[in-house]
């Protein structure tokens, strides 16, 4: 699959040949669905707490007489039919963490790449470099890459260039920044146009074949 190379003012340079392997997969809605139901459980944190009978505070004396007041018999004010009683049935920490194998994952970002390519939804430009760190530069960039569309920005490496563009688009709402190591199925399907410079397609390689 070829596609347009633009430079940072949205004017095409040349074209360049996708590499078929990551963006001519096949797509995989299931897998790309367990990708993306496991990102999504791992990022819980799994911290809720409630306390049962046995934590709450008080509860030590039996309310009343176990017979002659024409009462239920009740053993406790700290049970759970009581106000201010322990809870049943609550929830507990615990992890949400889901496993998937690393061949799966890379198959369901190369399944999310190819659905994205498929719907001209891969923007490659020449390179990012900004003049300074503005959100004004960022976002007259963006719009003559991509017009009104959210976009992920993928870079190859953390480096100047990155840290320059990371700066420029943390108060932009419509965009987001990644190195190419850390492209997620989450943020894929987040945006609308995916950003990338030449170079990243070589790390895209390199990472998933």
């Amino acid at each position: 699959m070829k596609v347009d190379v633009l430079n940072i003012e949205g004017k095409k340079l040349r074209e360049v040949e996708l590499p078929a392997a990551i963006f001519e997969a096949p797509i995989n809605v299931d897998l790309m669905h367990q990708a993306y139901v496991r990102q999504m459980a791992n990022a819980r944190l799994g911290t809720h707490e409630t306390k049962v009978r046995g934590e709450v505070a008080g509860g030590g004396a039996k309310p009343y007489k176990q017979k002659g007041t024409g009462r239920a018999r009740q053993g406790s004010r700290r049970a759970a039919q009581w106000v201010g009683g322990g809870r049943i049935h609550t929830p507990h920490p615990r992890s949400y963490e889901q496993r998937m194998p690393k061949k799966m994952r890379q198959a369901a970002l190369r399944s999310a790449l190819s659905a994205k390519a498929a719907e001209s939804g891969v923007v490659v430009v020449e390179e990012i470099a900004l003049s300074e760190a503005k959100t004004r530069v960022m976002a007259e960039a963006l719009r003559n890459l991509v017009g009104i569309s959210t976009a992920l920005v993928v870079l190859p490496e953390k480096d100047h260039a990155y840290e320059t563009v990371m700066r420029s688009a943390d108060n932009l709402e419509n965009a987001k920044v990644l190195l190419a190591g850390y492209l997620n199925i989450r943020d894929l399907f987040g945006y609308e146009k995916l950003i990338l410079p030449v170079k990243t397609l070589d790390a895209l390689v390199a990472t998933l074949g």
